[in-house]
Order: C-alpha cells, then structure tokens, then sequence
C-alpha cells in the first residue's frame, strides 16, 4: 500500500439505520476503485467490513470497519459503522476518527429513527455530511418521495447534486445535476458511468434543479450571490466551489443517488468524497492536555508525534489490535510511543492500513491518517500514543451507560473457571459492555445497550473462546427500610457450666432520608455498658441489617442510638453484646414499621411521533411516572421514571409495540418505596425462595 501526505487522505464515515445499505456502498467503492476484484454482497456474507461471524450470520453491521479505497492518486478511508441503535455506541465512538460523513438514507423506508440519531452525533463532532438516497433499484423507491422525506427532516439545506435515471428495477443512471451530465451504468458492473446525454424526459427536472443548487451556493457567499444577480447564473467551476466551501461549513447537505448492491453511482460518490469532503489539514485541530495545560494540535507532519486509539477489537489470533488516527508527526514502523495515561512504552510493530480484518503493511502513516497495529501491552480504546518529548493527551469519548443488564452463569465448571478472562477479552474491544459482581445479590451481570447486543456477547463468547453461558433476569436489588420509630432492649442471657453469656443493651431506631444508608450514634453515660463492648453493639446490628427482616434485602436508611444498658463483670464478651444487639433489631423491626424500596430507573425513549400515546400508555401500566417529553423532527422523546421490576422485559415490548423503530436507555436514580401490593408478592416470594434452599440443602 502507498503512503499517502495528509492533504490526500479523507476519512469518511458512512452513517445511517440499519439495512440502508452502508456496508454493500463500501462494497460496491471497493470494486469501483481496484481494491477489491469482485463485488462483494452482504447477503453472500464475503463483504470486506461485514467480517465478523456474528455480522455474517445476522447479515447486519455490529462493529465499526475499515477499508482503504485509491481513488484519482488520493486515498479513501470508509468507516463502515453500525446502524442499529443496540450498537450505534460503536458508530457514536468511530466518528472521532472521521472528517465527514456520508449519511445513508434507504430509498424505499426514508429517514428513520436511527438516522436522525446518527445525524446528531455527526452534530456533536461537526462533521460536514452528504446524503446518499441509496437501494434506488428496490421495488417502491422513489427518489422524489425520499428527497421531500430527507428536506422535512434536514431542512432545505439538503439539495440534491443527482437525479436518477429510471426508477425502482430500471434504475440504471445518474444526472449530474452540477456539470449537466449524464451516467449509465452496467447492473453489478465496475462501478464506473459512461458519460452520456441527459434523457429527454429528465431535462426540465435536471435543469430546476440546477438552478435551485446555484441558488443555494450562492446564498451564504456575497461574492458568487452578486455574480449570480448580475448574470442570473454561475459558471460551473464557480459552482463546484462555492459548494466546496458550503459542504465544509456545513451550510449545505448535498444530496446523491447510489445502488450499492448493483454498484450504480459510486464513482460518482468516490468523486464527491475527494471533491468536497475536507483533508484533515482543512479540519480544526484537535484538543488536548500537555504539561496540565489545554492546547491544539493541527494535522500536520512537522508537528511531535501522537495518535489517538478509537477502536480496539479483541482477536483470537492475533491479540488485542489497536486502531489509532495520526493526529500529528509521522508514525514509522516500529515507532517507540509513550503510553501517555500510564507512562509505558510502546513498540508500533508492523503497522499498517485496514481491509476489514486485514491489516496491509506500510513503513510510515502520516498526518490525519489512520491505520492498525497488534499487540501493544497496555493501549486500550481512548487512550493517546505520544513521542516522548511532547506527551499531549487526548479527550475519550464519552458514551452513554449500558441501559439493560443480564445475571450471566456459567453451564459448567470449566466453563466457569474461563468465563472471566473471556469477557474481560471481550470488553477491550466494545466500550458499551460492563460486567460486575451485584454485592446484594451475589450474581454476576453482564450490561450491553439491548437484548442483541448482549445475545451477541454470549455468541462470541462461545465462538471465539469455548466458554458456554447462559443468561436469565437479574434479580431486582430490593431494600428495606423503616417508616416508623422504635424503643426496645435488646438482652442475651445464656448460662452453661463455667462462664455465663451476658449482654443487655437499649436503643432507639429511627428512619433516615432516602440515601444516608446507616448511623450509629453511642449515648451510654456512667459506664452502664462499658466502651470496649459498644463496637460489637454496632456490628450486631449491622449484621443484622444485612440479612434484613421482611424478606431478607438489605435494612437501609436508619438510624441507632444506644444510651442505656447492664453488664456483668465475668459473663459479658463481645459476643455477648453483639447477640444482644441482634435481639434488639429484630424488636425494634415489629415496631417500627418496615417496609420494602426497590430501585427507580431515569427511562428516555426515542420513537417515531405516532407511536407516543401507546408509549405513554404502557409507562403508565409499568407504575411509571411521566418526567417529561420533547419532540425533535419526526422522533417523540419520552421520558419517565420506572421501578426497575417493571422494566426487565421492556426491549421486547417496545420492539414489538414500534415494529423495532424505537430505542430507549435507562440508568438507576434512587430507591422509593414499593406499593402494599407489590411488596407482598416479593415478600411472599422471598420467603418461598428461602424455604426452597432450605429444602434443597437438607
């Protein structure tokens, strides 16, 4: 592979909801431009981005790719990212490494829920985008209902540079609406048009919008607005570059045709890309911290070294692998970086360009570039690689917490003594996984942003590394509190032969705010008890509040006041007050009135406007209280407070209720207490639970 200076490289990321076609467009670019020998189908399962078992099996996008196009002497990076809002954490993280991005809407479905997402996180990086209406060959795709679809949405800055000749099965042609030329094309052919004369029955459209577009670049430019005036049109190298300047200042959101199943217009696209879309040289600079001190760091050669990891993907054979963007200086083979978050070196042994999964080798990457190296010893996704003697470091991403967890156990013994190192491999490479221990519940939970997403990990898991698991609900965290107050004596008295057992102690009991957990507050004056003894006092009684009382959850929120109390000279011990304790828990629990909490989860759902009352509906049918609500283009956001007990078969439901075109997440807020109802079954189960162990163990 050839090396390539930063003012010709582009990185690109190809964005949109899932099954618009992303993966087969890069498919179809790959061919158009040489780096691939046959055009290449998702459906086949052979596409160069789509390489992951998971993604052949399911036939759709799950983790970020990259491939390298050449095209005209200048090189194309396509970031081919997911689509499907289980995995858009993954598109969310990738678009750090991109200047633009291709948005990619489906010709027949028109702007869906996901796009509309994936266009804000391109908002959020300020990235300048394109729109490819794409699947033009698909029955009942109209380009003119999808284009009135995309303006809606995006506003009127979406124009189109393309008209499409032919619809639906006889789509086999592209209008140039800039140069006023026209491209046909072989179905499943190189990629390349053959220049011809617009269709009669397409120049009147092609000549409107060719006037809208010289309308629309001249708008935000004084200069070509005065020419247009005057003459009343633009010559077209004007033309090219006032939209050139648009594009890059985000005033303007061309609009372009493709098939990329039967590679139609993504030559076309490849010219665009090159054309309009900024080099990293022509993007700001990037942000980071050197010495304690914010500073930029342009996108150029002469600049000391540093790289940014955004990706890392876990591979059976060849280790953890890095994908890293040159943010400045020239990274050579075998280069020796500074891990700059801990201090270690780095050997960038073999570095190299991506193809999906392989890694083609080139001595140096410069500037703006980005490539892959295997096995560094420490480097994770975000971290910075630096020369020594300018360690800047860069910002991570930051990425929302998984919304849904799953308890995860192991089918065997042997499985269980692998599944650790397993999904620790694991979580290198998706940063939208979490996998901890519930202290309370004792089990193990495995927390991804969906059902898929967590199915996914127990595929790989067994694919890649032989560890078989099995998922169930997790159990739902269950407290208990008090709601009244209490004042009783707690006394232990046990004679044997020998020494005795001793202790007696009084407290009070209180309940505390949701939140302050536990207090314990010593009174004694006059050495009823003596101090020695006070300590096993509290740890009785916390002992005690551990195991709980109504249904064996956690006692929380409350406080305990010891102030009076008797002791005998040799009977009392240590043991002897803390058995004391424990009686005077379990006395003040009959008085001051227990009670269940349960965890309360903030839920925001994103769906399309129409489905918003049975939304609504079902929130309320889940003891949910309504939060709030805001609509943003076609996509209603809902937001609402939810007990967790409610919400464990919620991604089900809401796929089916919205035909999959919803999404939602959820984090914990607060415990509250659990309806009379409500807490009668978990008690009533609890108890049958224990009685079941009981059983068992006997």
């Amino acid at each position: 592979m050839k090396v390539y200076e930063t003012n010709d490289i582009r990185n690109v990321a190809l964005i949109g909801h899932g099954h618009s076609g992303k993966t087969s467009l890069v498919a179809g670019a790959l061919f158009a431009s040489g780096a691939t020998s046959r055009l290449t189908r998702v459906d086949e399962g052979n596409t160069i981005t789509d390489f992951d078992e998971e993604e052949v099996a399911r036939k759709l996008t799950i983790s970020t790719a990259i491939a390298t196009a050449e095209w005209n002497k200048k090189k194309i990076n396509l970031i081919d990212t997911p689509g499907f809002n289980t995995f858009l954490i993954d598109t969310q993280a990738a678009l750090v490494a991109a200047e633009a991005a291709l948005v990619v809407v489906d010709g027949v479905a028109g702007v869906e829920v996901q796009t509309e997402k994936v266009w804000s996180y391109a908002d959020e990086f300020m990235l300048p985008r394109a729109i490819v209406i794409n699947k033009l060959d698909r029955e009942r795709s109209s380009f003119d209902r999808t284009l009135e679809n995309v303006q809606s949405v995006f506003g009127r800055t979406a124009i189109p540079i393309h008209l499409p000749i032919g619809s639906e099965r006889e789509f086999k042609g592209i209008v140039d609406v800039i140069r006023m030329k026209a491209y046909t094309y072989t179905p499943d052919g190189d990629g390349k048009g053959k220049e011809s004369e617009i269709p009669a029955n397409l120049v009147e459209a092609a000549e409107k919008a060719h006037e809208a577009l010289i309308e629309m670049v001249a708008e935000g430019n004084d200069k070509l607005l005065e020419e247009f005036f005057d003459k009343g049109t633009l010559p077209t190298d004007e033309i090219i570059e006032g939209l050139r300047d648009a594009v890059r200042q985000m005033r303007m959101y061309p609009v372009l045709c493709a098939s990329g199943l039967h590679n139609i217009g993504t030559d076309l696209l490849l010219d665009f890309i090159l054309e309009d879309f900024p080099a990293p040289s022509h993007q700001r600079p990037w942000k980071g911290t050197l010495n304690g001190k914010e500073v930029e760091r342009p996108f150029k050669d002469s600049e000391p070294v540093s790289a940014f990891v955004f990706k890392t993907v876990a591979d059976p054979f060849a280790g953890r692998v890095s994908y890293f963007k040159v943010i400045s200086g020239i990274v050579k083979n075998d280069a020796n970086l500074v891990h700059v978050r801990t201090g270690g070196a780095e050997r960038l042994s073999h570095i190299g360009v991506l193809a999906g999964k392989t890694i083609q080798p080139v001595p140096e990457l410069h500037a703006g570039d980005i490539g892959a190296v295997a096995k560094l010893k420490e480097t994770l996704t975000g971290d910075t690689l630096a020369d020594k003697s300018s360690q800047i470091a860069y910002p991570a991403v930051r990425l929302p917490e998984p919304s849904i967890a799953y308890a995860i156990s192991a089918k065997t013994r042997n499985d269980e003594d692998r599944m650790g190192h397993a999904v620790h491999k694991i979580l290198e490479e998706d940063l939208a996984l979490r996998f901890y221990r519930d202290p309370q519940t004792k089990e193990f939970l495995l927390a991804g942003t969906g059902q898929q997403h967590v199915e996914v990990i127990v595929s790989r898991l067994k694919k890649r590394y032989g560890v078989d698991v099995e998922l169930h609900a997790p159990k739902i965290p269950y407290r208990e509190t008090i709601r009244g107050k209490a004042d009783v004596q707690g006394r232990h008295k046990k004679q044997t032969g020998g020494h005795g057992q001793f202790g007696d102690c009084w407290i009070r009991v209180e309940p505390l705010p949701r939140g302050a957990k536990f207090s314990f507050e010593n009174e004694v004056f006059g050495g009823a008890i003596p101090k020695n003894f006070i300590p096993a006092i509290e740890k009785g009684i916390v002992e005690a509040a551990e195991k709980g009382y109504l249904a064996g959850f956690p006692m929380v929120d409350f406080r305990v006041v010891v102030y009076d109390g008797s002791y005998h000279d040799v009977d009392s011990s240590e043991m002897s007050f803390k058995l004391a304790a424990r009686k005077a828990f379990r006395a003040a629990m009959e008085q001051a009135k227990p009670t269940l909490l349960e965890p309360i989860m903030n839920v925001e759902v994103q769906a399309p406007v129409e489905y918003a009352g049975d939304l609504m509906g079902d929130m309320n049918g889940r003891r949910g209280r309504i939060a709030g609500m805001d609509t943003k283009g076609g996509t209603q956001i809902i937001k609402a407070q939810v007990p967790m007990a409610e919400m464990l078969s919620y991604q089900n439901d809401l796929t089916s209720m919205t035909q999959g075109r919803a999404s939602f997440s959820m984090e914990f807020d607060h415990y509250d207490y659990v309806p009379q109802l409500q807490a009668e079954k978990v008690i009533a189960a609890a108890k049958a639970a224990k009685v079941g162990e009981v059983e068992e163990e006997e």
